[in-house]
């Protein structure tokens, strides 16, 4: 076992999905507020020790499946350069720690790390094998991510951030079991039973559904008198062109170059995405912060 095996295993990549904690600091317009910043900070590295401690978990669950797919298999549990007995007590290890930090930042926080530490227990050992509960337990983690970052500085949960999240996390979910689907083909359900419920047809009348509502949701967000007061701007909805090019960008990947399996891998090495998500971001601080 090498620290090259064990890194892999905790998949760093994956930690770009807890930049969501950042949402709260940013629409509450407190990025000059050294101490949220800092708060945020601690809570993101909590988060990326947590999630990976779920994926240690998820790859010794799921050891036997993923020595049948194609690109699991080469994963360091399923090809047998970690042990089963090592990566649970890493799992312990990543688990004590971070649930233990995340009290000692704040007791709210903590509560809502313990709720999506358990949400994810129950995903890798019954949820993720019942049909579209398995992809809304997705989603689920992200509006807790979301949550998080709000909790951990104190400020309010805004219902906008969480339905837009909840729609994009919904659609980034059905968007990978479509891609689970198409590589896998014929040996779909023996790497994931819970893929027997599914069809190309039905994702993609999932994707539609979700698609249209994340499009419609930020739009209403961004046009909300109640959000043009605290945010101090009527122009928020300048970004929605973005939202709009991120979502047809994502369809085109996931339809014509079969993408779509890790929305983090898309998200690293299409360039395209990568760069309509930092001009958003961007336009976002400008307007929220400077006009």
């Amino acid at each position: 076992m090498s620290m090259r095996s064990i890194l892999i295993t905790l998949r760093p990549q994956q930690w770009v999905k807890n930049f969501v904690l950042f949402a709260g600091l940013i629409f509450s317009q407190n990025l000059s507020n050294s101490d949220m910043v800092l708060k945020t900070i601690i809570g993101f590295v909590l988060f990326c020790l947590l999630s990976s401690c779920v994926y240690v978990l998820n790859d010794v669950l799921d050891v036997e499946s993923d020595r049948k797919h194609p690109l699991k298999s080469n994963r360091p549990i399923a090809r047998g350069d970690i042990k089963i007995s090592t990566a649970i007590v890493l799992f312990i290890i990543l688990a004590i720690v971070s649930l233990g930090l995340s009290y000692w930042l704040s007791p709210s926080f903590a509560l809502i790390a313990l709720g999506y530490f358990v949400l994810n227990l129950l995903y890798s050992l019954y949820l993720k094998q019942v049909v579209i509960i398995d992809v809304m337990c997705l989603a689920l983690g992200f509006v807790l991510r979301a949550v998080a970052g709000a909790v951990v500085i104190g400020v309010e949960i805004s219902a906008w951030l969480i339905v837009c999240t909840t729609l994009l996390a919904l659609f980034l979910g059905f968007g990978k079991r479509r891609h689970e689907l198409m590589l896998l083909e014929n040996q779909a359900t023996e790497h994931r039973k819970i893929l027997s419920e599914y069809s190309l047809y039905f994702l993609d009348q999932m994707i539609s559904v979700v698609t249209a509502s994340t499009v419609i949701a930020y739009a209403f967000y961004t046009l909300s008198p109640e959000v043009e007061s605290k945010l101090g701007t009527t122009h928020m909805d300048l970004t929605i062109p973005f939202v709009l090019y991120g979502v047809f960008r994502y369809l085109y990947l996931i339809h014509r170059k079969e993408g779509g399996g890790s929305p983090t891998q898309m998200l690293l090495n299409d360039k395209p995405i990568l760069a309509n998500i930092i001009l958003w971001l961007i336009s976002v601080v400008l307007l929220v912060y400077v006009f």
